[in-house]
Parts: C-alpha cells; sequence; structure tokens
C-alpha cells in the first residue's frame, strides 16, 4: 500500500479489478438493460485487502453519523457491513454489522433482520453498487418495518444511471456514494462516448 491513502488504493482496486468496460453494450444488469460497463465489486469486497480498505474508508465517511448498526439487503452488502464492523471495533467505535434478508425465514423468529440492532436503532443501509437504487430502497424499506431509523445510504460505487443516488435520496436524504463510474473512469484515462 505504500503512502497511498485507503480512498486512492481501494479506488485503485475498483478500477483495476472490478470494472469492465466495452464500447458496444454487452453486460446484462439486474435491472435488464444492457451497459457498456460493468462492476463486480465482490472481487474487492471478499478480497483481503479490499475488505480492510472498505473497512477504512467506510469507517472515515460514517464514523460522525452516531450509528448503532450498518448493512443492507445480502449479499451486496454484507461484506461491506462485516468490514465496516471489524474497523470500527479496532478504533473502539463499535458499529454493528445487520444482514437484510431477500426473503423472510420460514422457521424461528420471522424476521427480515439479523444482526444486534433493535427498534429505535439509528443505522446506516449499505449497498455495493447502485443502478436504479432499487435494492438499497427494498433495503431500506425492511430496516424501517423493523423500526429502524435509517439516518444515512451509503453506496461504494454509483454507476450514475436511471437516477438511482436520485431515488434513494427521495427515501434516505442522507445517501451518498464513495466512488463514482465517472471517477474510475478519469482514474482508467478512459473517455466516455
Amino acid at each position: 500500500m505504500g503512502s497511498e491513502s485507503p480512498r486512492h488504493r481501494l479506488l485503485h482496486l475498483i478500477a483495476t479489478r472490478c470494472f469492465q468496460y466495452e464500447e458496444e453494450p454487452v453486460f446484462r444488469l439486474a435491472s435488464g438493460s444492457l451497459s457498456n460497463f460493468y462492476f463486480n465489486l465482490k472481487k474487492i469486497s471478499l478480497n483481503p485487502e479490499g475488505m480492510h480498505l472498505i473497512g477504512r474508508v467506510l469507517f472515515e465517511r460514517v464514523k460522525g453519523l452516531n450509528i448503532k448498526g450498518a448493512g443492507g439487503l445480502t449479499l451486496g452488502a454484507d461484506p461491506l457491513a462485516y468490514a465496516l464492523a471489524h474497523t470500527s471495533f479496532l478504533e473502539g467505535q463499535p458499529i454493528e454489522a445487520f444482514v437484510v434478508r431477500k426473503e423472510l425465514k420460514g422457521h424461528g423468529v420471522s424476521s427480515g433482520i439479523d444482526g444486534n440492532v433493535s427498534p429505535g436503532d439509528r443505522v446506516a443501509v449499505l449497498d455495493d453498487v447502485v443502478t436504479t437504487g432499487g435494492s438499497t430502497i427494498k433495503a431500506v424499506a425492511r430496516a424501517k418495518e423493523f423500526g429502524l431509523e435509517v439516518v444515512a445510504a451509503v453506496i461504494l460505487v454509483d454507476r450514475e444511471e436511471m437516477d438511482g443516488m436520485a431515488n434513494i435520496q427521495r427515501e434516505v436524504p442522507e445517501a451518498f456514494a464513495l466512488f463514482t463510474r465517472s471517477e474510475v473512469m478519469a482514474f482508467l484515462g478512459k473517455k466516455e462516448g
């Protein structure tokens, strides 16, 4: 890592390991539409260095929000929440990780939220990448139904398409992305056509 800041190193990893670009739209997105670029952020969120950096950068961004927990829709948000929980503990300001299930489980306590958070707790909803904002908004809705106070939504990468961030900001005014597609492309020296 050298003298590189955690944020700059994380941008480097996102750009070089997670980002794919083609002149023609060949990547099918969760929304069903085709795009000429794609982010597979699991390549770093499930990697030791990437997880460390995500934890550092996320913690720096949310440490002033006075939140009890952070999490989101499984699977994209899970490694982000775990990385943040680990870093926050090391920093002496523990933030609990929680998971928002895609479907309610059919046994035990039928909750859509797993983790050490309770109704009334202040939380941030996390997501790895946003296009339309649909999965983040679903996680926000589930968290609110559970009784959590969602004070922020934090996205690792905003694809800057289909009004994803604007859609999320209608549900959670304090919504922001740590990185944007434009920033990644500028880092790589790519021009959008």
